[in-house]
């Protein structure tokens, strides 16, 4: 039996390929949702546009202290495998929720596996980047998306059970692409015209809840409204808005168009017609990557270097006067067709090898 262990939305879509591969090949399994996302857009809308079963076991952790949210998770996860007892546990990514799964089934002795291992930022301020390397040197299985993720780990001396397999938001993205364009009237109800704005999204507490930091980047966001004189569309996420209110710079949202976040569906056909897509989330540079989207990475570093290497994605950190300046330059850069990730079958070789 395996234990799928998720709790945010990315861990949703990018366990979507594993979770349609175990009910493809009849493979016992069951969801365990840690509710680290918990509101409906969030989350619920997700296993519903995604047609996914719905978690057999939900925690309903919410917000808190990452020691809280760990700590409640670790509780709770514990009780769930004694009474399952899975011969796998299955985390994907750098969450509160994969850290505590990991240590939880790795302390009862059942076996980990870390899907999406060996992704390195190596920038200790993050707390994703904590959660990755502890996971990774906890795990029996580490399914690394990339040749440059296998060799970070390698760097660590983790040696055993280490397979590239390519990433499975591949896999995703290919799966629900085409769905998106036949179901998704979002262009319509924005009154976008492709290629014809700028997409943003915005969530990492190195950004959001530094106000100087904040601040610069909403005065970059200001800059490139008046040069490019096109709708600037942002779906707030709950936090950001909140540090935004707080910090008092509700007037430099004036530039954007503010939406409530979206779903997966109508997100990926935001991405796939974007003239460029401004983001700090990792798994969003992914997508870009894999859609040809220029992407400009609001952040100072990334644990997706394949997505700079093949001139998709340039690191713009959080200085209006240099995000600006990327913007221009990855603009007038022709993007090539390269795909670091995979061809889309990531998850049925990770079943393949648990099997």
């Amino acid at each position: 039996m395996i234990s799928i262990i998720l709790g945010t939305r990315p861990e949703i879509i990018k366990m979507s390929p594993i979770i349609r591969e175990c009910e493809r090949q009849d493979i016992d399994y069951f969801i365990l949702h840690t509710g680290q996302h918990y509101s409906y857009k969030l989350d619920k809308i997700f296993f519903e546009e995604l047609e996914l079963p719905e978690p057999e076991y939900h925690l309903e952790v919410g917000s808190g202290t990452h020691a809280e949210e760990t700590g409640k998770m670790l509780i709770g996860i514990e009780k769930i495998l004694i009474k399952e007892r899975p011969d796998v546990v299955l985390v994907e990514g750098d969450t509160n929720t994969v850290l505590a799964g990991a240590l939880a089934a790795s302390k009862l002795h059942i076996k980990v596996g870390h899907v999406e291992a060996g992704l390195r930022s190596y920038d200790r301020r993050m707390p994703e980047e904590t959660n990755r390397v502890l996971t990774d040197h906890v795990s029996d299985y580490l399914f690394a998306p990339t040749e440059v993720s296998k060799e970070n780990l390698l760097r660590e001396g983790i040696i055993n059970g280490v397979y590239v397999v390519g990433n499975t938001v591949v896999d995703a993205t290919y799966q629900n692409i085409e769905i998106a364009m036949k179901s998704s009237n979002i262009l319509n109800e924005l009154n976008l015209k492709a290629l014809d704005y700028f997409l943003i999204t915005l969530h990492r507490a190195e950004n959001v809840d530094d106000k100087d930091r904040l601040k610069e980047i909403l005065i970059a966001f200001n800059r490139l409204s008046e040069t490019y004189e096109i709708p600037l569309i942002f779906p707030i996420h709950p936090r950001t808005r909140k540090m935004i209110d707080r910090f008092g710079l509700g007037s430099m949202l004036d530039c954007t168009e503010i939406i409530e976040p979206v779903g997966y569906l109508d997100f990926l056909i935001l991405e796939k017609n974007a003239r460029l897509i401004l983001t700090d989330s990792g798994g969003v540079q992914e997508e870009a990557c894999i859609l040809n989207v220029p992407c400009v990475t609001l952040r100072d570093n990334t644990e997706r270097p394949e997505t700079v290497e093949v001139g998709k994605n340039v690191l713009a950190g959080a200085e209006s006067e240099n995000i600006t300046r990327c913007v221009d330059e990855i603009l007038n850069r022709r993007l090539s067709d390269a795909n670091p990730f995979g061809d889309g079958r990531t998850g049925e070789r990770i079943m393949g090898i648990i099997k």
